[in-house]
């Protein structure tokens, strides 16, 4: 017999809580990166203890239909980063500043020095954008583009239908794509994001 589902390890907890324990094995090294990018090392390892102490209290919720408990588990963690949203500004901000300060370690080499400029710069244009986006589109965006969901698991991370995923992504797409730097250049600040 192979390895058990999320589906029925979850489905087993409410029997005996501790067949939880594996999903917690499963998903905590990812979800603990997603919430160091999105609240900082700080508070991202009591979040990810909260995301788990609430998803064992809802288990009974979960949809056995689903095998993998990960879409769920970031629905779960993105709703925690919803009320902690100035601390995710700030943490963006924090992030743009270190991107910028990075540059001054290349000074050896000029082209390296341009090219970190240039990405530090455009860092920086993003963070900011970010924090301007409607708080649908960064999620939909953050967890697409830094944390690879599909389309179809984003849109179960934040119970919302696929066709809403799409729109979401569209808007913020094109939101970053209005970024420009000083020359004027257009970027594509989604492959900023990984995207």
């Amino acid at each position: 017999m192979g390895e058990r589902t999320d589906a029925e390890l979850i489905a087993a907890s409410s029997a005996t809580p501790s067949s939880f324990g594996p999903i917690f094995e499963r998903h905590a090294t990812v979800l603990h990166r997603y919430l160091i990018r999105r609240v900082g090392v700080d508070e991202a390892e009591g979040m990810v203890g909260e995301v788990f102490r609430i998803a064992f209290e809802k288990r009974s919720t979960y949809d056995l239909e689903r095998m993998s408990a990960r879409p769920w588990l970031y629905g779960i963690a993105t709703n925690l980063v919803a009320r902690r949203q100035r601390s995710e500004a700030r943490r963006l901000r924090a992030t743009a500043r270190l991107a910028v300060g990075r540059t001054d370690v290349l000074d050896e080499l000029a082209d390296s020095v341009v090219d970190a400029v240039d990405a530090a710069s455009l860092w920086v244009l993003v963070a900011e954008a970010l924090m301007q986006l409607p708080v649908g589109e960064r999620d939909a965006l953050l967890l697409h583009a830094w944390e690879g969901l599909s389309y179809a698991d984003v849109g179960v991370a934040l119970s919302i239908p696929v066709g809403t995923v799409r729109s979401r992504l569209n808007r913020a797409r094109l939101r970053l794509r209005e970024l420009t730097v000083a020359d004027g250049e257009q970027h594509d600040s989604s492959e900023t994001l990984g995207g």
